[in-house]
């Protein structure tokens, strides 16, 4: 089997005409794991043994009949998901020994269909980052040249993917960490609607902007895993009550030409201009719109995000659970667990968030984003009145360099394109749109396809029509 061209449409048709066993897929993504990651570090740990034996019961599934279609399909799931007797350290050293005590719902939902768990995956700490430099148990690398980073926080997740050591990930995306590592590594990486996805079992950074998705080699398979995760969940109070969503053929694509002037690469930006031309020639009509405060997503990400970031990671204090060091006074205990347990990363957005949540403050900085927040969504849903999506290059630019970027401010400018997404909450996806050269290394990059809340068919559609062009 050629594990590089291998999709889950294409294994499950394989798995059941008998072609190989679920057992044989297995073994040859742990093969590749053994020969490759240790180049390329897309695992912080692999579950071999309960990887073969998940195998054996999925091949008596398939010989019985009763195959679903990810029954045997192996997949890395991201270190930040809950998988019950796991370790899930969120690529953090105060959790570096957190087993859960039970499953994420999207992991009770994976396991209702029989798949494959190969490992979990590295990320940048608590999904806090735009490379994977910031996990505590080092960086993961491109597959296409491992001098440069895989994307992130999902780096680890898209790494897997595009090197050929899953089949599928799941990741999460707070503001593009899905979209932008799949840009980076040449795969499909989908943003769900806000709400679609159970959030239940999923280590919180920030909640009103979290959401789990899945990477994937082509379009059809990130349906198959959005299919199989999607739904309604009374453990989660912000999931969407189920709804009938009419599936109509988008016809017009709008593009925000004076957002993109945002620093593009002209090599890119041609890409980009190739590609809507290649839809134009499949029937659609490409619309100029203006969204007049997209702009301000990213100052607006950036006071939202690290208030959350510090709400929810107050409960790692050193006394319940995590990482706990010794002090002789409380006070003490939580300097130091939390000094020694965070990353830089993780601790300056602590900081953050905590001074434009405190008193005197809150309202110069934490309520006027959110005021913003709401104009953002008001510029998308007015777009989505005369257009069927809204379309971008997913990054300004390929896969850089590991340290090139260490200014943390020149690395947020990274999320520019993907960020007003979650704080509108509606769903986009990336697909590939070309390579392009750099230091004599052919380096994928992204289209982003923005689509109205629940409207991941939409996606899907012009995903497959942007493949096939």
């Amino acid at each position: 089997m050629d594990l590089s061209k291998l999709t889950i449409a294409q294994a499950r048709k394989d798995l059941d005409a008998k072609k190989y066993s679920a057992l044989d897929l297995t073994n040859a993504y742990l093969e590749q794991i053994r020969a490759k990651d240790k180049d390329i570090h897309a695992y912080l740990e692999v579950w071999e043994d309960s990887a073969r034996e998940e195998a054996k019961k999925a091949d008596e599934l398939i010989a019985a009949g009763k195959s679903l279609p990810l029954t045997g399909i192996p997949l890395a799931i991201k270190d930040n998901i809950l998988i019950e007797g796991r370790i899930a350290s969120a690529a953090s050293k105060i959790l570096e020994n957190y087993h859960a005590s039970y499953d994420s719902t999207v992991i009770k939902k994976l396991k209702a269909q029989a798949p494959v768990f190969l490992g979990r995956a590295n990320m940048d700490e608590f999904a806090m980052g735009s490379s994977t430099e910031n996990s505590a148990y080092g960086p993961s690398k491109n597959p296409h040249d491992i001098t440069r980073v895989p994307g992130g926080s999902s780096g680890g997740s898209a790494a897997a993917v595009a090197g050929d050591l899953a089949l599928a990930a799941l990741g999460s995306d707070t503001g593009g960490s899905i979209r932008q590592p799949a840009a980076l590594t040449g795969i499909v990486g989908l943003k769900t609607t806000y709400g679609s996805v159970s959030r239940f079992g999923l280590i919180a950074m920030g909640s009103s902007l979290d959401q789990i998705g899945p990477l994937t080699k082509s379009v059809e398979d990130a349906k198959i895993l959005f299919d199989a995760i999607c739904g309604y969940d009374r453990y989660d109070s912000t999931s969407l009550p189920e709804q009938d969503v009419p599936a109509k053929k988008p016809n017009v694509i709008g593009v925000p030409r004076g957002f993109l002037k945002e620093g593009v690469n002209p090599d890119v930006l041609e890409h980009f201009e190739k590609t809507l031309m290649a839809l134009k020639a499949k029937g659609y009509e490409v619309r100029d719109i203006e969204l007049p405060n997209l702009s301000y997503g990213l100052a607006v990400y950036y006071i939202v995000m690290p208030a959350e970031v510090s709400t929810n990671l107050a409960r790692l204090d050193g006394i319940r659970y995590g990482l706990s060091v010794d002090a002789p006074t409380i006070k003490e205990v939580y300097e130091k667990s939390r000094g020694q347990g965070f990353g830089p990363e993780t601790r300056r957005r602590i900081i953050l968030g905590t001074f434009v949540l405190s008193s005197g403050y809150a309202d110069a900085y934490y309520r006027k984003a959110k005021a913003v927040r709401e104009l953002i969504r008001a510029d998308f849903a007015k777009a989505f009145e005369s257009v069927d999506v809204v379309v971008t290059p997913t990054t300004t630019s390929p896969a850089f360099t590991f340290g090139s970027k260490s200014d943390p401010l020149s690395m947020y400018l990274e999320d520019i394109f993907t960020v007003p997404v979650n704080l509108a909450g509606v769903p986009a996806i990336s697909v590939p749109m070309g390579v392009v050269e750099r230091d004599g290394k052919q380096l994928p990059v992204g289209f982003q396809i923005i689509a109205p809340q629940r409207a991941e068919e939409t996606l899907f559609t012009i995903g497959k029509d942007i493949e096939q062009a």
